[in-house]
């Protein structure tokens, strides 16, 4: 047996941070594919094991996902064997990155597999028959698959046999859109991703309303390189060729209109390849009297259904989330997604799976997202935390896989209509304190507004600026991301900012109307008249490890929930606001509260609210 040297020695950091909060949501759960030692395989092929894959064809009649089987013998079983999922199928040690020392031996493997199982998931008699069978789903992810039988655990994995290589009809086929709003109201951006450049294939959408005439809108196409990645594991075993992404923008949509579209591109043949047909419903005019629906949460993560990798380990409450807003997507008009989507940390094959996973959603109505620690976050690279928790991807992987209607997709600040609604989204991975350049946005957001027209006015972020009880958070006293509220307390109060929500605590909790830590109102589930303070929502439980409440009791504190769950905003008129909670267990409410105000309402002076007057005439 011979053990072959790496190139590249990768491993999970935890840093030692000034910030207990920052160590506490950077270390909640650990990415499962960081688990495995892979850079340490040792070759051991045995003529007295194999493995095997059918069917060896997937997707003919163009579907994107499909279920594998995989059987497999070993006559030296045991309970730390499992199976990787490789995709390219052939891994070539000669393709290794080099990062740091270039006098090692390329290792024979040196790239982590896309997901993974023991040998033994199915079959508890494994290490006695060494014989046993598993189900694999897979998604088109643009290349061939091979699945690999390891024994020695994920510590020290031994290479005992190799299966043969299945794959896609149309491995490069348009797949996973993702519709966002434009920088206006009447826009809708598409995103997918393909494996087409613009050398061999035309990008474009076909669309069109009911009965009318067909329209073509034309695509950009972005990609990037492993260069573009900041660091490991992005950059060495988390790399994989992420395709090409390309985004199209359909124009002068009328409101409250259903439009059906399909992917397509013009090959240099002169044929086409298409998508299945979608659909969605465009917004409603801007200040539009009539009923508008929000969904909000953050920290999803992705999960697999077939038990691979973190189902129930990793992120336990993300499937659940995904398959609640699926059954309720007709009651669903827009959805904002936080901060913390794929929790890949630098293994690039998990945003494939997670862009599957949401597709029902995010081709169905706008899936807005937000930056959060998971997705930029490395040193050295201009994010407002030195830490590494986005695994070397530092917002590469977030910016070109979704659009957000920002002037600089790199700084994930924006705003966005919809209906009665406006949204000021942060990022608060970039400096949000005064005088910073994403404190003058922040504040032009929300003076900008026209309350006549839009008399909800939401601010969000990924790390909490505003108010949580969160068990690192009260450690420190703060019960806020450190200088969180400082600079934007006065800013919620002077724009009269209804809600603002948040992500990155991994729990659900709501505040009473608060400003400058003092409840302004007694009421607990109606709120009528003045706006004279801001509720604070924490929505972090969409999916990734629960974090701990602070044994203090905060006082502003109404509601707290360690569980998984979502928040949906409904507003029915002008006057009229409902916000619940949901729980993504069983999709019931469990904490709801109410705003009823007229316009006169929102313009009346409270504390720090108005300019000083004068009597002078």
């Amino acid at each position: 047996m011979k053990r072959v040297a790496v190139a590249v020695a990768v491993a999970v950091v935890l840093l030692s941070f000034n910030w207990p909060s920052v160590l506490c949501h950077s270390a909640i759960g650990e990415q499962p594919l960081s688990k495995i030692a892979i850079h340490t395989t040792t070759f051991a092929l045995s003529d007295s094991a194999s493995i095997k894959a059918s069917p060896p064809l997937l997707g003919l009649k163009g579907e994107d996902t499909e279920w594998v089987f995989v059987d497999f013998e070993n006559d030296k079983p045991s309970n730390d064997d499992w199976i990787g999922v490789f995709s390219p199928a052939k891994f070539n040690g000669s393709d290794c990155y080099m990062e740091n020392d270039s006098k090692e031996q390329a290792p024979y493997i040196c790239s982590a597999p896309i997901k993974y199982q023991f040998a033994n998931s199915s079959n508890s008699d494994y290490t006695k028959t060494g014989k046993a069978s598993l189900k694999f789903q897979l998604i088109n992810q643009r290349a061939d698959f091979s699945f690999v039988l390891f024994g020695g655990g994920l510590s020290n994995p031994k290479l005992v046999a190799l299966s043969n290589s299945i794959s896609f009809a149309n491995p490069k086929a348009p797949l996973y859109p993702r519709l966002a709003q434009g920088k206006s109201w009447n826009e809708m951006t598409v995103t997918w991703t393909s494996g087409y450049n613009i050398d061999e294939a035309v990008p474009f959408v076909e669309w069109s309303q009911k009965g009318h005439h067909k329209m073509r809108s034309p695509a950009g196409t972005l990609t990037f390189h492993r260069n573009s990645m900041c660091g490991s594991p992005a950059r060495t075993v988390g790399w994989r060729d992420p395709g090409f992404i390309h985004t199209s923008f359909l124009k002068d949509l009328w409101p409250n209109t259903v439009y059906a579209y399909k992917i397509g591109h013009l090959l240099s043949n002169g044929s086409y390849v298409w998508s299945k047909m979608y659909s969605f419903k465009s917004s409603p005019y801007l200040g539009q009297d009539s009923l508008q629906r929000v969904i909000i949460f953050g920290d999803m993560g992705k999960a697999e259904r077939d038990g691979s990798n973190e189902y129930s380990n990793y992120q336990p409450g993300s499937l659940n989330t995904t398959d609640q807003l699926i059954n309720d997507i007709n009651n669903i008009d827009i959805v904002f997604h936080i901060g913390d989507l794929a929790y890949a940390n630098g293994y690039i094959s998990q945003w494939d799976q997670f862009t599957a996973q949401v597709e029902p959603i995010a081709s169905t109505v706008p899936y807005m997202i937000a930056s959060g620690n998971h997705e930029r976050d490395w040193p050295g690279t201009g994010s407002f935390y030195d830490t590494m928790d986005s695994g070397g991807e530092c917002g590469v992987l977030a910016e070109t896989m979704f659009y957000v209607p920002a002037e600089n997709r790199a700084k994930f600040w924006y705003s966005t209509d919809y209906g009665m609604f406006h949204f000021c989204i942060a990022d608060s991975e970039h400096d949000w304190r005064e005088g910073s350049e994403q404190y003058k946005f922040i504040e032009h957001c929300l003076a900008s507004v026209d309350r006549q027209k839009q008399p909800w006015l939401i601010f969000a972020a990924h790390r909490v600026l505003g108010y949580s009880s969160d068990k690192y958070y009260g450690l420190e006293g703060s019960f806020d991301e450190p200088m969180g509220r400082e600079s934007l307390q006065r800013l919620w109060q002077k724009y009269k900012v209804d809600i603002a929500f948040y992500g990155h605590v991994h729990n659900y909790e709501r505040s009473c109307p608060i400003y400058q830590n003092k409840c302004v109102s007694s009421e607990k589930t109606h709120y009528s008249g003045t706006v004279n303070g801001t509720i604070h929502v924490v929505v972090g439980g969409g999916g990734s490890h629960l974090s701990e409440f602070s044994t203090v009791n905060t006082s502003w504190s109404l509601y707290k929930d360690y569980d998984w769950g979502f928040g949906k905003l409904t507003a029915f008129n002008h006057s009229s606001l409902l916000f619940e909670y949901k729980k993504s267990s069983d999709g019931k409410v469990y904490d709801s509260f109410t705003i009823s105000r007229d316009y006169r309402d929102v313009l009346a002076c409270v504390h720090d609210s108005c300019e000083a007057t004068t009597l002078a005439i």
